[in-house]
């Protein structure tokens, strides 16, 4: 089978395997029962397995802002609803139990293309940031000078969930025609043809892992890099960086009312330029504003199924 032929025949699998979660995903809940539909509230979901109610407490400003703001005519109640995965809050938005939710790019597209339960909205600049991307590093007075030097060598990520500190950088290392393998602790051995990885829960953790040399690299967001003082900076080479995603995205369920979704688009980009809207969106983790889509919903939507489905490189 030609290259081409391949790439058709694995896009035709994937969207089967799109299509078959839906109809699971569907069935679960109608034998669940009946769906809710209340006008009356505007809920966000968001996704965490630890401290849900301290996470629905820090957003209850930023909800019930939005609400307050849909209607002048009629009261509009604002929930948050935390949901332990990402399956689940795929669930809650097919019930209507969330209407809208905000999550980083691998999240968002989980729930929105293979679970098929949302749709993209906008743009969130989460701490100052619109767009980032991963970088992968070395010590800069070590053995690894270049990427092709991580075979046979361990290179730290900072956690299964993350975009930029898993995801993107290791998506990025098997499309350059790397082969991964997890480890259990940095003195694993490694066979020569393959590169091991670990997840060192936290950017200071990855820096100090490869600093001190017991990984041969590191990679985490840039602007994580970013934060990094002087010194540490000077300390570390950078051996490769990935493409550019939206730092957050803004997503709605998929049958949510038009005049509904415009009203919520209406309110979150006009938040900013408004003294009590900007001061609950810098105490909402340092968010700055919200914007439209780079080039728009589809073009997005293209990024994300590029950077997580496009075929390795043989």
């Amino acid at each position: 089978m030609n290259s081409p032929m391949k790439h058709a025949h694995r896009l035709v699998i994937f969207f089967s395997a799109m299509l078959l979660c839906d109809i699971v995903l569907g069935s679960r809940l109608t034998a669940q029962g009946p769906v809710r539909s209340d006008a009356k509230t505007m809920t966000l979901g968001i996704v965490s397995e630890i401290n849900q109610k301290e996470i629905e407490r820090h957003f209850q400003p930023f909800v019930r802002y939005v609400a307050g703001k849909l209607s002048s005519s009629s009261k509009i109640d604002g929930m948050t609803v935390v949901a332990p995965s990402q399956s689940r809050l795929a669930g809650l938005l097919t019930e209507r139990k969330a209407d809208f939710y905000m999550e980083s790019p691998h999240p968002t597209f989980m729930i929105n293309s293979v679970y098929g339960a949302g749709k993209l909205l906008l743009r969130r600049w989460k701490g100052g940031v619109g767009d980032y991307h991963a970088v992968i590093f070395s010590s800069n007075n070590g053995e690894t000078k270049r990427l092709k030097d991580l075979k046979g060598k361990i290179i730290a990520f900072e956690d299964p969930e993350s975009t930029s500190g898993y995801f993107l950088p290791k998506l990025f290392l098997t499309k350059q025609g790397f082969k991964l393998s997890p480890k259990a602790r940095t003195e694993a051995t490694v066979a020569g043809s393959e590169t091991g990885y670990i997840f060192a829960q936290s950017p200071e953790k990855i820096v100090d892992l490869v600093l001190s040399r017991k990984v041969a690299a590191g990679a985490f967001s840039s602007d994580d890099y970013a934060a990094l003082d002087a010194g540490k900076k000077s300390a570390l080479a950078i051996l490769g960086e990935t493409a550019s995603l939206p730092r957050h995205l803004v997503s709605t369920r998929r049958d949510l009312p038009a005049e509904r979704t415009r009203g919520l688009e209406k309110i979150l980009l006009a938040m900013h330029q408004n003294p009590e809207g900007l001061s609950i969106l810098q105490k909402a983790d340092g968010t700055t504003k919200f914007d439209a889509l780079p080039g728009g919903e589809l073009a997005v939507s293209q990024r994300l199924l590029d950077t997580y489905y496009t075929p390795q490189k043989k």
